[in-house]
């Protein structure tokens, strides 16, 4: 148990250390490739409930007295200008005082306290918000209650994202251990003017895909566009190997070796640039902004667009996935809210968590937060029309298969060992062979 606890905590601190390069939530700046980074350590006004700053030194830090609350949530979101009225909503509709720990802005000090409150049986935190790379870390450790039966019942399991439950949040004994917060997609985005003037009306097939990608390409720009960086491909490269029906941890599927194929042709002819092996999503999306990319795979909602007045259905703007085999593949990613096992509050933390998991809950989130809500028959009732997310994530529910990103326990050695041997791919470095071989055997070593 000692040695499990020890590799563990040293996981976390090397996702840690990466995680500045990993993943989305509804933010769309990318602070890392595999999830968001929000939150903040800076405490909140006490208009409703307490909210209380998490202490620099990896033990949380409530200050409250004994019986004086219900519960303690540690989150992300309390310095959001909404969170008070959040806060205030949730205790309105469940009865419950709720005592609230700041989770740090810092990823790598977030990380760490979480890590440490959970591996060490700490009591004083009964549930928190914690994201995809963690859920991969914990969600086999014992450290997080199992919610089939209280929480994630099967009334309303099947309205949540199936790939998503199944990937990053059921353990290894078939429990739903978190209640997903929202859903954030890595969309399919094109400028609709470089379509326009290339002629292009579709891009609903491989074919069509490529016929666009050699349409919108020459004279420095390019019809695909991404982020490489080694810590930021793992979610493209896993995008085209679910579109040419692939397995991202069976190396030996041919499909993943047709994928890697596809990609390395786009970059030889000319389709999408080598140089932006060096580039992240502050890096792409400015050229995309450009015109130097006719489309690309991206989360959020398209803020970095919008506040460059290039978002819109004439301009930069969502789209259908297109369909390169039987299926039609898209990741979601998302918070998640969890209960500590250590907890002595579980009646009242279930309770938090079955209104998490509620219409109004959702409804609570999606206005205070922004948060899309990850059940998709809330998100059809509480969602307005006006939302210009609407009407594509609709149909990214109903029409693709919607999955988790395939992270292992070591999530962020196997994410920038991918990132790396990806580019040497690419450049020609080595072969596709050589690049599938070495990828089975990292699958292998770091899925422990």
């Amino acid at each position: 148990m000692k040695k499990k606890l020890v590799s563990v905590l040293l996981t976390a601190a090397l996702t840690c250390s990466l995680c500045a390069g990993c993943g989305s939530s509804g933010s769309d700046g990318g602070n890392s490739a595999a999830s968001g980074d929000s939150g903040s350590s800076e405490t909140a006004s006490d208009d409703a409930g307490s909210t209380e700053a998490s202490s620099d030194d990896g033990a949380a830090d409530t200050g409250s007295k004994d019986g004086e609350y219900d519960l303690t949530l540690y989150t992300i979101n309390s310095t959001d200008a909404d969170f008070n009225d959040w806060l205030a909503n949730v205790e309105g509709a469940t009865g419950l005082k709720i005592n609230v720990i700041a989770a740090p802005t810092d990823s790598d000090t977030r990380q760490q306290k979480i890590t440490t409150i959970l591996s060490t049986g700490d009591t004083s935190v009964d549930v928190l918000e914690i994201n995809d790379e963690m859920s991969a870390s914990f969600k086999n450790s014992g450290w997080l209650e199992g919610l089939n039966d209280t929480v994630m019942t099967e009334d309303i399991r099947d309205e949540f994202p199936q790939g998503y439950v199944a990937d990053m949040i059921t353990d290894k004994n078939g429990q739903i251990v978190g209640v997903p917060g929202y859903s954030g997609y890595l969309a399919f985005w094109v400028n609709q003017e470089i379509m326009d003037e290339a002629g292009i009306t579709s891009i609903d097939t491989k074919e069509e895909f490529v016929a666009y990608l050699e349409a919108a390409s020459g004279d420095g720009r390019y019809g695909y566009g991404g982020s490489w960086e080694k810590t930021y491909v793992f979610n493209e490269i896993a995008q085209f190997v679910n579109m040419f029906g692939g397995d991202y941890l069976d190396w030996t599927n041919p499909a993943n070796k047709e994928a890697m194929e596809f990609i390395h042709e786009m970059v030889e002819k000319g389709y999408t640039p080598i140089d932006q092996i060096a580039d992240k999503y502050e890096q792409m999306n400015p050229k995309f902004n450009d015109g130097k990319y006719g489309s690309l795979f991206m989360w959020g909602l398209g803020t970095d667009y919008a506040q460059a007045d290039m978002l819109g259905e004439d301009k930069i703007h969502m789209t259908m996935v297109p369909q390169f085999s039987d299926k039609r593949y898209i990741f979601t990613d998302s918070w998640s809210y969890v209960l500590n096992t250590a907890s002595q509050n579980k009646e009242a933390a279930i309770k938090f968590l079955q209104y998490m998991a509620s219409e109004e809950g959702m409804k609570a989130n999606y206005e205070a937060f922004d948060r899309y809500p990850a059940r998709k028959d809330v998100a059809e009732k509480v969602v307005p029309d006006t939302d210009p997310a609407k009407e594509i994530y609709s149909r990214y529910a109903n029409e693709c298969v919607v999955k988790g990103r395939p992270m292992l326990p070591q999530t962020m050695e196997f994410i920038s060992a991918m990132g790396t041997i990806f580019q040497s791919y690419v450049k020609d470095e080595i072969t596709v062979d050589e690049f599938c071989a070495k990828a089975q055997e990292y699958v292998e070593t770091y899925n422990n």
